[in-house]
């Protein structure tokens, strides 16, 4: 890693900017004693962060039997960590769709970070019910790092930022250290820290896309955002029978999940990201792969079932 490449991303323009609201929400987050009435002083002060938490709490994402008419309500029905979660996506979503970054397809990339975060919660559903809110929101943004380092250093990463796009080799980390000196992992997690994420979901970004990222919690999160990563990619673009099987093989077991839980949870899937999608307002696709790929893992595994 070159430090001083990651203080250049850093201080220019193409890292957001935290907005004040969120700042001082984050502030109270790490005040283990925090109140609640605290949480509502400071996120009142803007009408608009306080409309756009309604519309997130009311979205069929939640699925919640009450209307949520109140920001006080939101809060206690969503929590402060899936309140925090769904801002900071909102808000880096907002920032980074904005960006008209050349040879990056953002459709493809959001479509992608989408279907991550979708699979990786599922999986932490199984594995580190726990952290689910830590994995959601890590998964989301763990490749924030690619349009970033797209704007701010496009001679170099252009042909890396190229390969994020459908049946293309994906980079390695290998081939954006040779590029650049940093990889788009530490960008992202650059980025997260600035934000003031909690430290375990920094160092589960930076580490994703490492083949031993450890045995904690940082690493047990970074394990799922590699394997949902792998599987999201299936996801958004056509492959080939025997490359579903082997992918979702290899991805579920360093997951720590069987094959049989990630063909339970595909045929609800697709559902889930359109409503993900229409909370955070990004555009997708709708594809015929999920049924595709759940087909064939179930076929795989000899599982009789429709998917």
């Amino acid at each position: 890693m070159n430090a001083q490449v990651l203080d250049a991303i850093k201080k220019s323009a193409a890292v957001p900017s935290v907005p004040q609201v969120v700042t001082r929400f984050l502030q109270i987050m790490q005040d283990p004693n925090f109140e609640y009435s605290d949480m509502v002083k400071v996120l009142s002060a803007d009408p608009g962060t306080v409309s756009e938490i309604l519309r997130l709490a009311n979205s069929a994402l939640f699925g919640l039997r009450q209307k949520v008419v109140s920001l006080r309500q939101a809060l206690t029905l969503l929590g402060p960590k899936r309140t925090r979660s769904l801002l900071l996506g909102r808000y880096l979503v907002d920032a980074v769709s904005r960006k008209r970054v050349d040879g990056l397809d953002m459709s493809y990339f959001w479509r992608r970070s989408l279907s991550s975060s979708v699979v990786a919660s599922r999986f932490a559903d199984i594995v580190i019910p726990r952290k689910r809110d830590e994995v959601f929101i890590s998964a989301l943004l763990a490749d924030i790092g690619i349009p970033i380092l797209a704007e701010a250093v496009p001679d170099q990463y252009r042909t890396i930022a190229a390969r994020f796009a459908p049946h293309a080799r994906c980079a390695t980390a290998a081939d954006e250290l040779q590029a650049i000196d940093a990889t788009h992992a530490q960008v992202s997690a650059m980025v997260l820290a600035h934000w003031s994420l909690p430290e375990v979901l920094v160092r589960a970004v930076n580490l994703h896309q490492c083949d031993e990222p450890g045995d904690d919690d940082a690493g047990g999160i970074a394990r799922l955002l590699n394997a949902a990563d792998r599987i999201a990619k299936l996801l958004c673009e056509v492959s080939s029978v025997d490359e579903v099987a082997s992918v979702c093989t290899a991805a579920t077991a360093f997951a720590g999940v069987d094959l049989q839980t990630l063909a339970d949870i595909l045929p609800t899937i697709e559902r889930d990201i359109e409503e993900l999608a229409d909370a955070l307002r990004i555009d997708v696709i709708p594809s015929e792969i999920y049924a595709v790929i759940a087909r064939t893992v179930r076929e795989h595994i000899g599982d009789p079932k429709p998917a």
